[in-house]
């Protein structure tokens, strides 16, 4: 594939998790990097899909109903969808029955996926070219895929996530009225499994924490019901060191990560939009692992607790005594030691300056 061919085009099977959405966007950067004039199009669950239909190295979205292989109909409208690209390759980072079907349903000649133990169920069937990665990290195993395309073998990764100015004034007007203009921390409350959640009463001495020790302010995240009521629980434990986020969709939540010194959460889709748009983080492990799905890049700091690898299935399903093994203290000292380095690096501008 020569990067003067306009197409056929270039579909790529990330379904979900947002965070793992989010963490193949150096993918599709990537791609389009290389082929500058390619059709991509990317499949998706509606989660994640009002991010990704915003890129602007995405072309089209194809949006993938939760449940859809249980449901003929579905399926047929799906691989009409899909045919319709007339896609020549495919490009699986997810590589699960689910993606690699959808890829297979395309009718694209080059389907690109993991080869066991990361491709699993029937994905390395049905994906005819499979790539064993050397990476640990999703980002860099994802970027691996791309070798059957001709793409580098180490291209700059890039998220380049979307913005939106409406959504950027909204949040500048929230800070404005909550007086945090001049620096805040964000904890993350909520995350999709039991066995990635912290106490919430460790949130808010966290948040405690930076206050009386930083004079820093945190903002307390949240999305839904349940966890705006945990998120307010931090609030109490917080000393009157934090404040409840408002209501926000994917790209309200990126510009106030964005405009955040710190973000403090377990592996969750939101703390690795905070990666993505340059906001250091401390990223709290039990059941994953940092070196596969921590926070990408150098500026982070990660709290990993000895736990037995297990399936991803049975690790959704474990309750949180194994997160529970993490300290405050642990996460204190990881806090502080990302805010001494951006003290450092200010004193050092401004000397420079």
């Amino acid at each position: 594939m020569s990067n003067d061919d306009r197409g056929p085009g270039i579909l790529i099977t990330r379904l979900s998790a947002i965070g793992d959405c989010i963490l193949t966007l150096p993918v599709v950067c990537a791609l389009r990097d290389h082929f500058p004039r390619a059709r991509i199009a990317w499949a998706v669950e509606p989660l994640a899909a009002s991010l990704i239909g915003r890129h602007r190295a995405v072309d089209e979205t194809v949006i993938v109903p939760k449940g859809w292989l249980k449901s003929p109909r579905a399926i047929r409208s799906l691989r009409a969808r899909l045919r319709s690209l007339d896609c020549r390759w495919t490009v699986d980072p997810q590589s699960l029955t689910k993606s690699s079907m959808l890829a297979w349903l395309s009718g694209a000649p080059n389907r690109v996926g993991f080869a066991r133990p990361r491709g699993r169920e029937v994905a390395p069937w049905l994906n005819n070219i499979r790539v064993t990665c050397a990476s640990q990290h999703l980002v860099d195993a994802s970027l691996e895929l791309l070798r059957p395309l001709g793409v580098p073998e180490k291209p700059t990764v890039r998220f380049d996530v979307p913005t939106d100015v409406q959504a950027i004034a909204r949040t500048e007007r929230f800070l404005h009225t909550a007086c945090l203009t001049g620096g805040f921390a964000v904890v993350i409350s909520g995350v999709s499994w039991p066995s990635r959640q912290w106490p919430a009463d460790r949130l808010g001495q966290v948040a405690r924490h930076l206050g009386e020790r930083h004079n820093l302010p945190t903002v307390v995240t949240w999305a839904g019901a349940r966890e705006e009521s945990r998120a307010r629980e931090i609030l109490e434990k917080s000393g009157g060191h934090a404040y409840l986020a408002p209501k926000t969709d994917l790209t309200e939540l990126a510009a106030l990560l964005s405009k955040a010194v710190l973000v403090v959460g377990s592996d969750t889709g939101p703390l690795h939009l905070a990666a993505a748009v340059g906001t250091p983080c401390v990223g709290l492990h039990a059941v994953t692992r940092a070196e596969s799905s921590g926070p990408y890049g150098t500026q982070h700091a990660t709290v990993q607790v000895d736990c037995p690898r297990i399936r991803n299935r049975r690790r959704r399903k474990r309750d949180d005594s194994a997160i529970r093994l993490i300290t405050v203290e642990s996460v204190y000292q990881a806090c502080d030691r990302l805010l001494l380095r951006r003290v450092h690096s200010h004193r050092h501008a401004t000397h420079a300056a």
